[in-house]
């Protein structure tokens, strides 16, 4: 895309896209073989890197009313309709659930002459851990015989695009999963390959490799199609707004933040730091002319560096400052062809907050035409509001940015390092999804990709999609609570149902592993909790005694005991549900005997009674291991003693809800100071660990905490029966005097307005339709119902 208004096309087809998503879809796609077949490029290596492209002209007599294709490649594709990009994809998955995008192109086709084409891009052994891949394909497939012609055969024409080479890493030693940065040489392009007067002299006809399959056919083997549940991801123009660093040149005054040239001269180094201000997930275009055998880098960072590796690793400082910092991050690489009007415009979306733009030039000066990003993710858009304090406006705008960029086509743990769906974030970023958006979408796509992802021994994967399986057993548990969470805020009983096979096999996994009293002893595989190194843990996982035992995992699988017992009486087997709550009822003794040291009236970690955390204890207080009086006092001490093990920013998720069971939820705005200090640190999004100068993510939506709890716990807004059928409102306003806002809900939208004066609180609430509960506020219920409720309840002055 060469101009603004190829950009604005592309913009406004999203939008169109994402709110006419539900396409129609031909039954016999679902059930039968397609008349398509998967095809690829003869003659090439089918599993290592390369761009391909993939094109077919078709004549049309009149512009149609409608034409409705299915896409899908391996790796993954841009579809293009007469220069326009009008899907792209598949949404990752599994082979045995292969994603295939359903798109209505009839708005980009004319009557005469129209080119169907698409990039298909394998990253061969540097793609990302996230995607699944058997070889290099391409497969469409018309929704019936009026779409027929596009069906892919060996009459669509193809070509490798050896321009392309991959690079690896970040520039520094860590964990870096997200996938290749791409090195391209415009001296070998292949011009206008998506235009309809393309010269095909080079091009090759496509050889297929397999049948289309819809899962269920024949086969158990190759890409199982399924149509794609989430809908089409967003895309946004997005300028980069200052230029913090030139080197080399004096840019500009206005640029990059307005389409401003920039000319290098000849024989010059130019590095030019750019800074969108917050961090961002985009596409990255980059338009520019002339520079023969130029050499242009384009790099990406969170953040810049103090130092880079050494005995103390990654340390980075406030995010905001550049001066004497270290820049290494992901890297883009381009050969200019020297001609006029060149564009490269990234394969994949990038994650930064700075670019680093550094431009070589030979005999020839090169001109920077322009530089912006497409914003990319998940189309979510912000259903809640909140009139609250400066402050919080602050923390919920950075958290639901950090929720925005970690969600995708999957929730993301991270953009910029990994981008892999873990159990343990999901359920944290599935809260934020119900209680900041209301669209449940991706939530469910979660919820199905970890059920798909459990192994023979009966436990999900701790991530998925992954090509390389790893098994957290702990976030097995966690499987489970966010399904619970899923039943109590979503009116969809079947989908839940669905779902308990799973939940009976996870825990016929963790039932071998029970001794007598139900106590877990050397539970396999990796059971984190939470990456804090205090003494005992290791490598985040929580103390194990010498007999192999627990209270964390204990209490986890008591928790999940529970819950499950509650979703199997009402949805499944009264059988299941009375196992399980009687294995619940033994752990629960047995943990007390096992773990509860008197003296300190604490839990402690394992049975030697040596360790203490406050997540054994916040989650003793979570599964009623205590209540009333006792809750209290152990509450308590999760502050005020500092000789325990403290949480983390994601599992302080746990910890406040323990806080807030235990009555305390009146002092939530005093516990943030680990996101104060985020903010005074300059993130813009919430970092992965408490330690801001040592931490690799500067972007972890498990962190994004706050922007459940200022809804569910200072507004009060609670699901209070399965379906969020019934509401529960109980307000913790600490010192606020004044508070309103709005929370999306299953049936609508629910408004809640609080005016704290000294005798009374006045209340105002509306429910939506069929949607009624209780109000409490100091130890006082009223019962609400749908419409508008305002009342007042007489207040006890704090002492």
């Amino acid at each position: 895309m060469k101009s603004a208004c190829k950009v604005l096309l592309l913009i406004l087809f999203f939008i169109s896209a994402q709110s006419g998503h539900a396409q129609t879809i031909n039954p016999t796609l679902l059930k039968a073989p397609w008349k398509a077949d998967w095809i690829t490029v003869p003659n090439e290596a089918t599993k290592d890197y390369g761009v391909y492209y993939f094109r077919k002209n078709i004549t049309l007599k009149d512009k149609p009313a409608s034409f409705i294709v299915h896409v899908s490649a391996d790796n993954r594709y841009k579809l293009y309709v007469n220069q326009t990009l009008v899907s792209l994809g598949p949404a990752r998955g599994d082979t045995y659930y292969w994603n295939y995008e359903t798109v209505n192109i009839a708005a980009y086709l004319k009557p005469g002459n129209n080119a169907i084409a698409a990039v298909v891009w394998n990253d061969g052994d540097y793609r990302p851990e996230a995607q699944i891949s058997i070889q290099t394909g391409f497969i469409m497939q018309g929704d019936s015989e009026a779409e027929a012609i596009v069906n892919t055969d060996k009459t669509w024409r193809c070509i490798h695009n050896k321009a392309y080479k991959p690079i690896v890493g970040v520039g520094y030693g860590t964990y870096y999963v997200a996938g290749p940065g791409e090195r391209v040489d415009m001296n070998a392009p292949i011009e206008n390959w998506n235009a309809p007067e393309t010269d095909e002299t080079n091009w090759k006809n496509a050889i297929k490799i397999d049948n289309g399959n819809p899962k269920g056919t024949v086969n158990a083997f190759g890409w199982m199609l399924v149509p794609s549940s989430i809908p089409p991801v967003e895309l946004t123009y997005q300028r980069i707004p200052i230029l913090r660093k030139a080197e080399g040149i004096k840019a500009p005054k206005n640029f990059p933040a307005t389409k401003t040239p920039v000319v290098i001269p000849p024989n010059t180094t130019a590095i030019l730091l750019l800074d969108q201000t917050f961090l961002t997930n985009a596409f990255v275009s980059l338009n520019f002319s002339l520079g023969k055998d130029a050499g242009i880098s384009l790099s990406y960072a969170e953040t810049l560096f103090t130092k880079l590796n050494g005995p103390e690793g990654l340390v980075k400082g406030n995010r905001d400052d550049v001066e004497g910092k270290i820049f290494s991050g992901r890297r883009d690489s381009i050969i200019s062809n020297g001609s006029a009007a060149q564009s490269f415009n990234t394969l994949s979306f990038r994650t930064f907050r700075y670019i680093q733009l550094k431009i070589t030039t030979g005999s020839q000066p090169l001109q920077i035409d322009d530089i912006y990003g497409t914003f990319t993710g998940y189309p979510f858009q912000l259903n809640a509001k909140l009139n609250g304090t400066p402050e919080m406006q602050k923390m919920l705008e950075i958290g639901w940015r950090t929720a925005r960029l970690c969600a995708g086509e999957t929730y993301y743990d991270c953009p910029y390092y990994e981008q892999l769906q873990y159990v343990g974030d999901s359920r944290i970023q599935a809260l934020v999804s119900y209680y900041n958006s209301g669209d449940d979408r991706l939530v469910r796509n979660a919820i199905n990709l970890m059920d798909h992802s459990r192994i023979a021994e009966g436990i999900t994967l701790s991530r998925h999609p992954s090509f390389s399986p790893q098994i957290i057993s702990t976030f097995s548990l966690w499987y489970i609570g966010m399904l619970h969470d899923y039943w109590m805020y979503r009116p969809d009983s079947s989908f839940v149902q669905n779902k308990l096979q799973g939940v009976q096999d996870i825990l016929a996994f963790f039932a071998k592993y029970q001794q007598v009293g139900g106590s877990l002893k050397n539970t396999p595989y990796w059971n984190f909790a939470d990456w804090v190194g205090a003494k005992g843990w290791d490598f985040g996982a929580a103390p194990v005694s010498a007999q192999g035992s627990s209270a964390l995992l204990d209490l986890q699988l008591m928790w999940a005991y529970n819950q499950a017992a509650q979703m199997q009486e009402k949805l499944g087997e009264p059988y299941f549900a009375k196992i399980y709550a009687d294995k619940a009822a033994q752990l629960k003794a047995t943990i007390q005997k096992k773990y509860w040291v008197d003296s300190r009236q604490l839990y402690s970690d394992v049975e030697d009674q040596q360790l203490f955390s406050q997540h054994t204890n916040a989650l003793a207080i979570l599964t009623g291991m205590v209540t009333g009086d006792k809750a209290s006092a152990l509450g308590k001490k999760l502050t005020t003693d500092s000789s325990l093990t403290q949480c983390t920013i994601y599992f302080k998720y746990y910890l406040h809800q323990a806080l807030i069971k235990s009555g305390y939820g009146n002092d939530y705005l005093k516990w943030l100071d680990i996101w104060r200090s985020n903010i005074k640190m300059g993130l813009t999004t919430w970092a992965e660990i408490s330690d801001l100068e040592h931490n690799r993510s500067d972007c972890h939506a498990w962190g994004a905490s706050p922007n459940i709890e200022f809804y569910r716990t200072i507004l009060g807004v609670d699901s209070y029966a399965p379906g969020f059928g019934k509401i529960k409102i109980e307000p913790h306003l600490g010192d606020l005097k004044t508070i309103s806002g709005e929370i999306p809900h299953p049936n609508g939208k629910i408004v809640v307005k609080y005016q704290l004066e000294k005798e009374k609180l006045n209340v105002d609430i509306t429910l939506p339709q069929n949607l009624s509960g209780i109000f409490i506020w100091d130890s006082q219920k009223h019962v609400i119902k749908p419409g508008k409720n305002v009342f007042f309840i007489k207040n006890t002055p704090k002492a």
